[in-house]
């Protein structure tokens, strides 16, 4: 039988969605990749993280169906963990499962297949103590490749329903990551990133003391990584004591995604996100103190309830001193099950808007300033793939570089002159 599958959210699902595959095709399932072919199965790992994501899951739940009528589809992931008695009602769904489910899905969908059971009770995420284990089974981002470490959230912040759908944390064995990522490197892959739903807290559950910082100096160690690059962060996590073991490890990419959500203390404390915008602004310094060439991305929600214009100023003019490369920027969606969505004073769609793009536009020209900082410079880069005739690649630090060469340069670290600055590039020259 054919299976397709359709990803949804963040990184961590690209994972499971690898690992899922991996299952099917050692149990004799071909894998459809080819969205124009037909398959017998498509499976959605869904996302929950705003009614945005839940609506394209519907979506693309309904819309598999229209291809092959007589397929089975098959719900999966976060949406599917708080949403399962929602999803039920949908006729062109037959399965639904939740994260938990997604370790023994074959089994699952081949005992659906022989007996047509429908209901499945999905395992209560809140209840799991252990991280639930794939085995090798790396994603791959064209060059680099991505390493689940740890799954679960405990901070629940106000307009967040991970912790619900993800559950509490839970870090994978050190052994189990070294071993998968030692086989990455003997299969040439340069760069490792580490992935996690908060892997800040990676090592909170285990009795030993072992910690994040402790895993990295690890993997540090392994022959063949040339990178290591860190997913999301939570701020609090960097400080002076970290930041001196982590300053030695010579593959750490110097490149932090230290999400921030708001630029105002009322609001962060609404979102119960629990630091200041001093001790954001600490957590920056000591950054770019270790780390000369740092560059530092975030995500910002603008119209949080409550939100004032004053409010909104306040985080604009921290967003200006803070000066970060780059933005994410998100209109705050109330998410059904959390605290924000029931608090009073909703901020409406126009207004949203209009800040979102003022915090774009913010972000756009931070992003150029810093690439015209790099004119005649020279960087490391890793070439990921070819389009055209122009190659394009990453340097340490996380910023895109485009380069137009005949060379085969897929998967190589080559030195390249910065010569012309772009908004979202730099254009270079191979050394």
């Amino acid at each position: 039988m054919k299976v397709a599958f359709i990803t949804l959210g963040c990184k961590v699902n690209q994972y499971e969605t690898n690992a899922m595959a991996q299952k099917f095709i050692k149990n004799g399932y071909e894998l459809i990749e080819d969205e124009n072919k037909i398959a017998d199965i498509y499976i959605i790992n869904t996302c929950t993280v705003t009614n945005m994501s839940d609506r394209k899951s519907r979506q693309m739940l309904r819309r598999v169906k229209e291809k092959n009528k007589k397929a089975i589809v098959v719900a999966v992931g976060c949406y599917a963990q708080v949403a399962k008695n929602e999803l039920e009602k949908i006729p062109e769904i037959d399965l639904v499962l939740g994260n938990n489910e997604k370790a023994n899905i074959v089994n699952i969908v081949r005992k659906f297949i022989l007996e047509n059971k429908k209901e499945l009770e999905i395992e209560d995420v809140m209840q799991t103590k252990e991280f639930v284990e794939f085995g090798d089974t790396t994603f791959t981002e064209k060059t680099r490749a991505v390493i689940k470490v740890q799954d679960g959230c405990d901070r629940f912040c106000s307009y967040c329903i991970i912790p619900y759908a993800r559950g509490r944390v839970r870090s994978r064995k050190p052994e189990n990551i070294i071993s998968e990522i030692t086989k990455i490197a003997k299969n040439g892959i340069k760069e490792v990133v580490i992935t996690g739903i908060h892997i800040a807290s990676y090592g909170k559950d285990f009795k030993n003391n072992y910690k994040l910082i402790d895993l990295l100096e690890d993997i540090n160690k392994i022959d063949g990584i040339q990178r290591i690059r860190l997913g999301s962060l939570e701020p609090l996590l960097i400080n002076k004591e970290f930041m001196e073991r982590l300053s030695k490890l010579e593959k750490i990419c110097h490149h932090f995604h230290l999400s921030l959500q708001s630029g105002c203390d009322d609001t962060l404390k609404r979102m119960n996100r629990r630091y200041t915008t001093e001790e954001f602004t600490e957590i920056v310094k000591i950054l770019r103190e270790y780390y000369k060439d740092v560059i530092l991305t975030t995500d910002i929600i603008v119209g949080f309830p409550g939100e004032t214009e004053e409010e909104f100023n306040k985080t604009y003019k921290f967003l200006e001193e803070i000066k970060f490369y780059k933005m994410h920027v998100f209109k705050y969606s109330p998410r059904k099950g959390t605290k924000a969505a029931i608090m009073k004073y909703q901020i409406d769609g126009n207004t949203k808007e209009e800040r979102s793009k003022k915090l774009i536009e913010l972000s756009n020209r931070n992003e150029l300033y810093y690439n015209k900082k790099y004119i005649n410079k020279e960087v490391e880069v890793l070439f990921e793939e070819k389009k055209e005739k122009i190659y394009h690649g990453h340097t340490k630090n996380y910023i895109l570089i485009y380069c137009e060469t005949e060379e085969k340069l897929e998967n190589q670290i080559k030195k390249v002159t910065c010569k012309q600055a772009y908004q979202d590039h730099i254009y270079g020259e191979l050394i």
